[in-house]
C-alpha cells in the first residue's frame, strides 16, 4: 500500500524535528510585528525565545492564515503527481486556514480528477491539534490507509481535550475574550483564567481561579475528571516561555496517572500572539471535550 502524505499547519507547535522526522509537509501561517512579516515560506524567521521577549516588552503581533491561494501553491505540486494527501488543519473556530485548504483541495480535484485528497478540520489548536496530528502519524504507521486513518480522526476528534491557563489577561482582553476592566481588576486580584477549546474549536473561558499555582493544578484536575485511562497513552503540554510551570503540569500528570511518554514544547508566534507570554495548555484523549 502505498504511504499517504500527511500535512498540517503550523499551529500544531510542534518541534521542526517532529515534522522532519514523520515527513510531515508544514505549511506556516505568519505574524507582523514591528512592522515585519515573519514565518511564512521565504520570510524570515524569528525565534521563539526572541519573540516573547519583544512580547514582554510590549510588542502587538498580528496573524495571518493561510490564503486560498496559499493553499493551492501548497497542495498542487503532490496534485500533480498523484500523490494521496491528508491534511488536518487548524480548526476553523479559530482561523479561515480549514476553508483556504478545503476550496484548494476541491479545485484541484477538478483539475486532477484523479487525484485522493482529504481536508480534515481537527476542531484543535496548538499542541492539541500537534497531538492529533501525532495520532494520525500512529494510524499511518500502523499501516491504516489514509481513508481509515480520516475516519479514525473524524470519529475521536472530540475527545481531544485542551485546557489551559494564561498568566496574563490583557492578551485576552486584546482579542476581545474578556473586557478592559475585567482584565484590569483580575491582573489586580491575581484571577487566571482557565480556558478550554469547545466542540465547535472555539475558545471559551471555563473557569477564574486565584493565584497562579492553583491554576496549574487546575489542568491537572480536569484531567483526572476527563482523561481515558485506557486508551490515552501520552499527554501533551505547551507554553508561553514557563517551561518550568509546564513541567510541574507534566510531573504531576506522570504521578497522577503513570504517563511517562509526554512532550513539552513552546508555543509559537502564531498562537502566542493571542495566548501572551505565561500561558500554560495541557492536552490529552478524554471522554469528550465537555468543560469540568
Amino acid at each position: 500500500m502505498e504511504k499517504f502524505i500527511l500535512s498540517t499547519d503550523s499551529t500544531c507547535d510542534m518541534p521542526m524535528s517532529y515534522y522532519e522526522e514523520n515527513e510531515i509537509v508544514l505549511s506556516p501561517l505568519t505574524f507582523i510585528m514591528e512592522g515585519k512579516e515573519y514565518g511564512g515560506e521565504g520570510l524570515p524567521q524569528m525565534d521563539d525565545k526572541e519573540f516573547y521577549s519583544k512580547l514582554k516588552n510590549g510588542s502587538m503581533p498580528k496573524t495571518s492564515q493561510i490564503t486560498l491561494d496559499g493553499a493551492l501553491q501548497k497542495l498542487e505540486p503532490f496534485a500533480k503527481e498523484n500523490k494521496p494527501l491528508l491534511h488536518i488543519a487548524f480548526s476553523s473556530g479559530l482561523s479561515g486556514t480549514y476553508n483556504s485548504f478545503l476550496l484548494a483541495s476541491e479545485e484541484l480535484k477538478e483539475k486532477y480528477p484523479d487525484w485522493n485528497v482529504i481536508v480534515i478540520d481537527s476542531l484543535c489548536a496548538s499542541m492539541g491539534e500537534g497531538l492529533y496530528l501525532d495520532y494520525a502519524v500512529t494510524l499511518r504507521n500502523e499501516g491504516k490507509s489514509m481513508e481509515e486513518t480520516a475516519e479514525i480522526l473524524e470519529r475521536d476528534k472530540q475527545k481531544l481535550c485542551h485546557f489551559f491557563t494564561v498568566n496574563n489577561l490583557f492578551h485576552l482582553q486584546r482579542g476581545g475574550r474578556v473586557s478592559k476592566v475585567s482584565a484590569v481588576f483580575g491582573s489586580m486580584l491575581g484571577i487566571k483564567p482557565v480556558l478550554h477549546v469547545n466542540n465547535e474549536g472555539k475558545l471559551i473561558p471555563i473557569a477564574k481561579v486565584r493565584g497562579r499555582k492553583a491554576s496549574l493544578d487546575y489542568l491537572v484536575n480536569a484531567a483526572m475528571k476527563k482523561l481515558d485511562k485506557e486508551k490515552a497513552k501520552k499527554f501533551f503540554v505547551s507554553h508561553g516561555d514557563c517551561y518550568d510551570d509546564a513541567k510541574y503540569v507534566a510531573d504531576r500528570m506522570t504521578k497522577e496517572f503513570g504517563i511517562q511518554e509526554n512532550m513539552i514544547h513552546m508555543i509559537g508566534p502564531v498562537i502566542g500572539s493571542h495566548s501572551g507570554d505565561g500561558t500554560v495548555a495541557l492536552f490529552f484523549l478524554g471522554s469528550d471535550r465537555d468543560p469540568v
